[in-house]
């Protein structure tokens, strides 16, 4: 895949710095809680199944094209997955369970161990090349990509995630004029897949260790030349998409005076920087539905799936503002292809923003539809009814309670209201893509000179959220992504022994723990309303992990005086740097 525009060879040509340089992101495991698993039933000419699938109704639709069945005939169900992170996109072990009940005519249940999920899918690793041209300020002339993708035995999906990574490594910039050339390269190895962040951080780490080594042999600090080159708020990244909506540079200030607060006066200690931008959210089509119930309680019904990102909590904070009613009185149901309304992924951090904006159109739908029946029990106009906290206002004043108003148009004690919402590409969603989710992040390290051992000190990140319907969840998801970020900055790497992977399980495949995040954690949010979704809200849970591998990188390097040119930074990858010694691989 290729992108491109201006002239890159003039822009190198006139340029007053050329920085030129490449680097190697690690070959990674998504390492969910549980394992891939399903429980499949075949019988009477359909088919359902129980599993531990991001994207429920992808899965139905891959089913009833195996089996020859109509969508309507394949069930596909999603309970809580025990975490996901992209790896649990598409269809992986559904097809094996329902074809071995289909030939025994009983439901068989598949389990994976940990080992066979992750020979199942892996990350993509990848070796890029990056060339960027400066003015004499600063300022970005051009920038020059070629990506290459170690995506494995077969496809799945890394072409997509190919195509993702050739629009988002040359970062949030002003940049004139741009080449990316991205290949993905089949090999005889785990096949890999989605993963959160969806191409950007391969390519993230090239391009800002890139900005940083132009910044130090620009005599200019490496805040600095972000502030230089970010783009301000609607200013287009990729021609012809939505403009940022974000304030990125306001965000980079809230990071740096964080870091400088803290900052230590020790020796091999260092500070980096990253940022990045996500052509995020995925394709803008949702649906979603509401029913109130004759006791004046709303269920939502959801095709999205919670993970652990919180989206449960998330649309039953939606519903229960958009009725004026307590939570309590909230129920959610999700990710039932037979049972909940539509929705094609759960990825992309797209839930809060399109999900969210599909159901808060069910419930604009489902007080419509309550208003005309308190009108006709009234004997008013619609118009003549008002919403109120959990109910109607006729034009005398009486109000009447949802339920209420449920039960008596019905005239007894049954029935209930539906409300239906559906989003596509139109209006505010026309654009692509449906918004940007960004990522800025600040780390200072210290290291160890006797074992090369890295410490983080500070981990500073800044969550453009527009609006954090629940603050608290944004957190936990920050701190989530900028973890596993860290994980692939100094700790993990899948590891092949010629033909045979030699780390497939939970004990050589190192992940972070509790102790190694940071020191000190500061985890910022930035709520400006500048977003599409519900009250001004964007998407949130990846951008924090993109840039996290570059900005270890050229901590790292401002610390010891070296720059690392692949990730993971072990500490005898470190002291070898440190000591002038080759790579041991």
């Amino acid at each position: 895949m290729t992108i491109g525009w201006g002239d890159v060879d003039a822009a190198f040509a006139d340029a007053h710095l050329i920085v030129e340089g490449q680097t190697r992101y690690p070959m990674l495991y998504a390492y969910a809680m549980e394992p891939y698993n399903a429980v499949a039933s075949y019988n009477d000419d359909s088919l359902t199944v129980v599993t531990t699938a991001q994207h429920p109704f992808m899965v139905r639709d891959d089913l009833a094209r195996i089996f020859g069945l109509p969508l309507a005939r394949v069930r596909v169900t999603a309970p809580y997955l025990g975490g996901g992170y992209g790896s649990k996109s598409y269809t992986k072990v559904e097809p094996l369970a329902a074809v071995a009940s289909w030939v025994v005519g009983r439901p068989v249940k598949l389990t994976l161990t940990v080992g066979e999920a992750i020979y199942t899918t892996r990350v993509d690793d990848a070796v890029v090349d990056v060339r960027s041209a400066f003015d004499a300020d600063g300022h970005i002339l051009a920038r020059e990509f070629d990506v290459r993708m170690d995506s494995g035995a077969y496809a799945d999906n890394s072409p997509l995630v190919m195509s993702k990574s050739v629009n988002r490594c040359f970062g949030p910039y002003r940049v004139p004029a741009v080449r990316v050339r991205g290949r993905s390269i089949y090999t005889n190895t785990s096949p890999a897949s989605s993963y959160r962040g969806f191409g950007a951080p391969q390519g993230n780490l090239a391009g800002e260790t890139n900005m940083d080594q132009a910044a130090d042999q620009l005599g200019i600090s490496r805040a600095e030349i972000r502030r230089r080159n970010l783009v301000r708020f609607g200013e287009e990244i990729l021609p012809g998409n939505r403009g940022i909506d974000a304030d990125l540079l306001a965000d980079l200030e809230m990071v740096v005076d964080s870091l400088e607060e803290g900052r230590r006066d020790v020796p091999y200690y260092g500070v980096g920087f990253g940022a990045a931008a996500s052509d995020a959210g995925a394709y803008p089509i949702s649906t979603a539905q509401v029913r109130v119930e004759t006791d004046g309680s709303v269920i939502v019904l959801s095709g999205s799936t919670e993970m652990g990102q919180g989206s449960r909590s998330l649309l039953a904070q939606i519903a229960a503002e958009e009725f004026g009613l307590d939570m309590a009185r909230i129920s959610v149901v999700q990710a039932d292809t037979a049972g909940t309304a539509y929705e094609r992924t759960t990825g992309a951090s797209r839930t809060t923003t399109l999900s969210g904006l599909a159901l808060q159109r069910a419930c604009a739908d489902a007080r419509q539809k309550l208003r005309d029946m308190a009108a006709e029990i009234w004997g008013c106009s619609s118009d003549q009814v008002v919403d109120v906290p959990g109910g109607v206002r006729g034009p005398d004043g009486t109000v009447m309670e949802l339920g209420a108003v449920v039960r008596k148009w019905f005239g007894g004690s049954a029935g209930e209201v539906t409300g239906v919402g559906l989003l596509r590409r139109e209006g505010t969603t026309k654009k692509m893509p449906p918004f940007w989710e960004t990522g800025m992040v600040g780390v200072a390290v210290e290291i160890d000179p006797e074992t090369g051992y890295v410490t983080v000190d500070q981990l500073v990140t800044c969550a453009d959220v527009g609006f954090a319907i629940n603050p608290q969840a944004v957190e936990g998801q920050d701190l989530g992504a900028a973890t596993q970020g860290l994980g692939a900055a100094l700790f993990e790497e899948l590891i092949y022994d010629g033909p045979q992977l030699a780390n497939a399980n939970v004990v050589d495949y190192r992940v972070p723990r509790a102790g190694d995040v940071a020191r000190r954690i500061h985890l910022m949010i930035a709520e400006r309303r500048d977003g599409v979704g519900p009250y001004g809200a964007k998407g949130a849970g990846e951008g924090q992990l993109n840039p996290i591998g570059g900005a270890v990188a050229s901590a790292v390097a401002q610390a010891i005086g070296r720059w690392p040119t692949r990730l993971p930074l072990t500490p005898e990858r470190v002291w070898r740097l440190m000591n002038d010694l080759p790579d041991a691989g």
